[in-house]
């Protein structure tokens, strides 16, 4: 097996041409080419020359929210920038076990051993070339390759279930409010501040794995498709003083006003029952009387909110940043806020539905999760 990397370099970028596929493309098992950035033809034959991709490969993000392992099954050409790439033989490993492999708590916790920097993680392509593989016939490597591709195409059509509901909400906000860009509707053209009563930071204090009375939501507990996640938990305590400032209720709009350029701007509407504490690299909305936050997370959340956050974020040190003033002087259409509401009781009407498809989806990748434990230990 040969381990190469594509460029770390930043090929200026061209309205058409190659696409340059980065950590944040790769996800769930594929490459997402809809967020890809293009570079020259010139650009691309010099990445390749390096780092050719060919149909077999497997992806591997280095930078960021490290993993999101891909098997490349190729319709174009694409350059790679931050990705690690795996080119095989059949006579020394299968892919397909090799992918499992990548996505196996054994390789992760390897991985999280090796990996640098602060809030944006990575590692290098010497700690993925000294990954400890374990390594049967391979006969039974295609063995184990189909256990799991059986047992992850179940758990991928509950995961394919929740995207079609998401894709439905996409479809649902430009049908009532039209597309951001030409504004067939003709409603007025104002900033999200006209709809914002209060937009507060979160808090500074120190967390907790364990202690603490609220449960303490960070960056990583905003997805980017604008949903909130509530595994990986840290909590904290805060004085009666504090709780007004820091405490996010249900139907507050949160905003991740530091990330990496890609996540930067992740938006989400807190629905839980309970109070919880919100991390300093968060922003907390609180809607006017025009306004509700369901519409405006459903706008940053659309395709042309996430291309406008991604022109304004400001990078520091690796980083991105689009503080409270900025994220409230975003311009953005102004329906009635009874259109806003009647679009709010959609979205919590399908984000009802799909608590059991995720209760189920969570179960189901514990039990995945379980098997490949067996798998890569002898034991399947």
């Amino acid at each position: 097996m040969d381990v190469r990397d594509g460029t770390h370099d930043s090929p200026k970028p061209v309205a058409e041409g190659m696409p340059l596929v980065t950590s944040k493309n790769l996800v769930n098992g594929s490459i997402d080419f809809s967020t890809c950035s293009f570079i020259s033809p010139d650009d691309h034959l010099a990445i390749s020359k390096r780092s050719k991709v060919d149909n077999g490969d497997i992806l591997y993000a280095m930078i960021g929210t490290i993993g999101n392992p891909v098997i490349v099954e190729k319709d174009r050409d694409f350059s790679i920038k931050n990705v690690a790439l795996f080119k095989f033989s059949t006579s020394e490993i299968y892919n397909r076990f090799f992918y499992h492999f990548l996505n196996s708590s054994l390789a992760i916790r390897q991985f999280a051993n090796n990996s640098r920097g602060g809030t944006q993680k990575f590692i290098s392509l010497g700690n993925i070339r000294g990954l400890e593989i374990p390594l049967p016939p391979l006969a039974e490597q295609k063995r184990i390759a189909a256990i799991l591709d059986k047992a992850d195409a179940i758990r991928r059509k509950r995961q394919q279930a929740i995207q079609l509901a998401d894709d439905f909400l996409s479809a649902v906000f430009l049908d009532m409010f039209g597309d951001p860009v030409t504004n067939p509707k003709g409603f007025p053209l104002g900033i999200i501040r006209d709809l914002v009563g209060t937009a507060n930071y979160g808090s500074s204090a120190k967390a907790s794995e364990i202690d603490g009375e609220f449960p303490m939501l960070r960056m990583g507990n905003i997805t980017y498709s604008g949903a909130i996640d509530m595994t990986n938990l840290k909590y904290v305590d805060l004085s009666k003083k504090d709780q007004p400032k820091y405490l996010a209720e249900k139907g507050d709009l949160l905003f991740n006003r530091t990330n990496s350029k890609e996540l930067v701007g992740k938006t989400a509407v807190y629905d839980g029952e309970k109070p919880v504490a919100i991390a300093g690299y968060l922003i907390r909305v609180r809607s006017n009387e025009r306004g509700n936050n369901y519409y405006i997370s459903g706008y940053l959340n659309s395709s042309h909110g996430k291309t406008t956050l991604q022109k304004m974020c400001k990078s520091i040190v690796g980083m991105a940043n689009i503080n409270a003033q900025e994220m409230q002087n975003i311009p953005l259409l102004l329906p009635p806020v009874e259109l806003q509401r009647k679009y709010a009781k959609i979205v919590k009407w399908v984000n009802h539905r799909l608590i059991k498809q995720q209760t189920s989806l969570v179960f189901l990748t514990e039990l995945f999760s379980a098997l490949s434990e067996k798998a890569f230990s002898g034991k399947l």
